[in-house]
């Protein structure tokens, strides 16, 4: 049986067969903690539900957010309206010990879709004390194995659910890490908060805002398979994508087509490239310009004036950019806006003339948004 929310459940109801009297009920569904070998994470911790002999990789603790397998079936839109969706059928496994590190078990990336949803519930509700996408306590789903050799991943506010394709094999594979998980659903978070337009400076704030949230979910769950870094995506390319990851927060140039400073035609560019200058400005913000050594890989960020920026930490980069999102932008926020809105932020945080304060406005001015 189906809830309200489509999620499987278990109830036993036990009445008088004279009077039809309810006498119990109980759920036959319990929490259980197992794990799973992700392709991405190594051996990763699962909260699932034993449902009569069977575990469901199903959450309770975390909203009742489930994965199910999508069958490499579509969902079938016209017009941006989609008539049918392609399956979630819900993973079962019979020891509660899910996948085998593998691609070619189907089970293995539904754990990394797992992980990646819990890594980031924790970080949003451990870190922003957000109690889920839209901070209502629901979970989400996430549907693996979309398509055929499909080079993308995707939240869907009209289903509340995240959909990851396998990739195809020469430029991405599956693309079920935990930055990209961690971004996709920020995408939720936006919506339900700011609702940044997806066009012009607003759509670039938009994935900007995903990809610093990604990131910051990524440093967070601070996994050793997995450390945390600037890197977008870097999990998931192949030697044949031609760079080591899909963007670079240091400098977002690096790709070859996004923009590592505001112009007034930034806005005409695909969102995923004039996302680079708020990208830059949160990493400037957090480690600082010039040259940086963060677990392992070394980076480089440029200013725009010359000036040499001095980072105040991840920590303060979430905490600002959160509540500006949160409370200050709205759906036309443009760069200016961003800016104003940052300060606000930091201004209610640790006050007018802080350090914290005078930081966001030289991280903005290095990527010449004044």
């Amino acid at each position: 049986a189906l809830d309200s929310l489509g999620n499987p459940v278990a109830r036993t109801v036990l009445t008088d067969a004279r009077t039809g009297a309810r006498i119990d009920a109980w759920d036959a569904v319990e929490t259980a903690t197992g794990d799973g070998k992700s392709l991405y994470g190594g051996t990763v911790p699962l909260e699932t539900t034993l449902s009569g002999s069977a575990y469901q990789l199903k959450d309770p603790t975390r909203g009742n957010t489930y994965t199910g397998d999508a069958a490499n079936k579509t969902d079938l839109c016209i017009f941006g309206i989609c008539i049918s969706r392609a399956p979630a059928t819900l993973f079962t496994d019979a020891d509660n010990h899910w996948g085998t590190g593998a691609a070619a078990d189907r089970s293995t990336a539904a754990v990394d879709a797992q992980y990646g949803t819990d890594a980031t519930w924790d970080y949003y509700k451990n870190v922003h004390g957000r109690n889920g996408i839209g901070n209502d306590g629901k979970g989400s789903y996430n549907r693996v194995h979309y398509g055929n050799n499909y080079n993308n991943a995707f939240w869907d506010d009209s289903c509340f659910c995240m959909t990851y394709g396998d990739g195809d094999g020469t430029q991405l594979g599956p693309l079920v890490a935990l930055d990209v998980a961690g971004h996709e659903m920020s995408h939720g978070v936006t919506s339900k908060t700011a609702k940044l337009t997806y066009s012009g400076e607003s759509g670039g704030l938009n994935e900007a805002t995903s990809d610093i949230f990604g990131t910051l979910v990524e440093f967070h769950a601070a996994n050793a398979q997995d450390v945390g870094d600037y890197l977008i995506g870097e999990k998931i390319v192949r030697s044949g994508f031609g760079k080591d990851a899909l963007r670079y927060m240091d400098k977002p140039s690096k790709d070859g087509k996004s923009a590592d400073y505001w112009s007034s035609s930034v806005g005409s560019l695909d969102v995923h490239y004039s996302s680079g200058v708020a990208n830059h400005f949160a990493y400037l913000l957090a480690e600082g310009s010039g040259t940086k050594t963060v677990n392992g890989v070394t980076y480089n960020s440029p200013t725009s004036n010359g000036s040499t920026v001095t980072g105040i930490g991840r920590d303060k980069l979430g905490a600002i950019w959160y509540r500006a999102l949160t409370v200050y932008m709205t759906s036309s926020t443009n760069y200016a806006g961003a800016r104003t809105a940052t300060l606000s932020a930091a201004k209610d945080l640790y006050g007018a003339g802080s350090t914290e304060y005078n930081a966001v406005a030289a991280a903005w001015a290095a990527v010449n948004v004044n």
